[in-house]
């Protein structure tokens, strides 16, 4: 029989957890454990700190299965991206999956796919050969982010390639929790790589003192690209529940904890940093002070090679990534077309559990 969403054992306490004085209502709980349902199939860790892949598993075999399905999740937690090669997981049950993901490890009832405001149906790419067009499926498209973003994603750009980390969707009041994306068009041309960061380490390179300072304090997230692209080429947004109530309007914008505590395996993760708080700030200090901090972290993202990993993608390659304690950023150093199918799933209001322990803490104590 497969578990409940989240088990009486596996809810530890329901606490009002203070952040930066306020209180935010949060499900703090004990991190979920892994049956071990995943041992059987082939895999390896890519690096020491970051990533899985599968080299022979088709998901599409073990979907009905929640007990994997939850293991799986549980995986993707804890090693913050998976790979999978040569997927024939169809649009629909890649966003079944998307939305499983979630529900088999404890998210709200009222988060379900993300509807993007700028790359939805309204652009009318198709997801698959039969036309058909989903506003729950975010086309992940070199033409499209090319005409869209200006000079960003164009091979040779003068723009800082660091530029590019971001976790998905932060300036969401209700942001995502897991990620599928799949490559149907891989680039022609040798290039097109993306590159994931762990938040977790990011989290563990920082000072005590800095670790201290940044568990104080929240960020403002901010993304002012979709109404500046609405503008210039007459586009309409989707402005109202995109796929999560607290999802409308326009603004784009956000306030969340600088660290996060991820739910699933009860790990503090450095959240405001990169892409997400590039036009955002860190509340409440001066604005030179923010500068300063988003500065830093995302030197800590970007400058340490050793909590980042690398993945070449060839065509029908899956990744799923877990964007409450990743970054992400795409390589720009090809000029032929690619694109891709990307499901988004919505989690939980992010929040601080001052009780949560870092990553290579939980480790250490554990023996590993």
């Amino acid at each position: 029989m497969a578990p409940s969403a989240i088990s009486t054992e596996e809810v530890a306490r329901v606490a009002t957890l203070p952040i930066n004085g306020k209180n935010s209502t949060s499900p703090a709980r004990a991190p979920l454990q892994s049956s071990g349902s995943l041992d059987a199939f082939e895999s390896f860790d890519v690096t020491n700190v970051i990533g899985r892949e599968f080299p022979t598993l088709q998901v599409s075999e073990i979907l009905k299965d929640d007990n994997k399905i939850r293991d799986l999740a549980i995986l993707v937690s804890q090693r913050g991206v998976v790979f999978f090669r040569n997927q024939d997981l169809n649009i629909e049950d890649q966003k079944v999956l998307g939305q499983k993901l979630g529900e088999l490890t404890g998210k709200p009832e009222t988060s379900k796919l993300h509807r993007h405001a700028l790359l939805n149906s309204k652009r009318g790419l198709t997801v698959d050969e039969n036309g058909k067009v989903d506003d729950e499926v975010s086309i992940i498209s070199s033409e499209q982010n090319r005409k869209y973003y200006k000079g960003r994603y164009d091979a040779g750009s003068k723009y800082l390639a660091s530029d590019g980390w971001h976790a998905d969707i932060t300036f969401e009041r209700i942001p995502s929790d897991y990620a599928i994306l799949k490559i149907t068009q891989p680039s022609d041309d040798a290039g097109g790589d993306t590159l994931w960061a762990s938040g977790y380490e990011a989290y563990d390179r920082l000072s005590p003192a800095i670790q201290k300072l940044a568990e104080s304090l929240t960020a403002t997230h901010y993304q002012p690209t979709f109404n500046e692209a609405a503008k210039q080429h007459g586009l309409e947004l989707i402005d109202s529940n995109r796929g999560a109530p607290e999802n409308s309007g326009l603004d784009f914008t956000a306030s969340h904890p600088v660290v996060r505590t991820n739910p699933v395996t009860g790990w503090k993760s450095l959240f405001a940093a990169g892409g997400q708080v590039k036009h955002g700030w860190i509340d409440d200090v001066t604005p030179h002070e923010s500068e300063i901090l988003k500065e830093y972290f995302l030197d800590v993202i970007a400058k340490n090679h050793d909590l980042q990993v690398r993945f070449r993608w060839n065509i029908n390659d899956l990744a799923i990534w877990d964007n409450r304690s990743v970054f992400h950023t795409a390589t720009n150093d090809y000029f032929g077309s690619r694109q891709g199918n990307r499901v988004v799933s919505l989690g939980e209001k992010p929040y601080y559990d001052p009780n949560s322990v870092s990553r290579r803490e939980s480790l250490f104590k554990a023996g590993l």
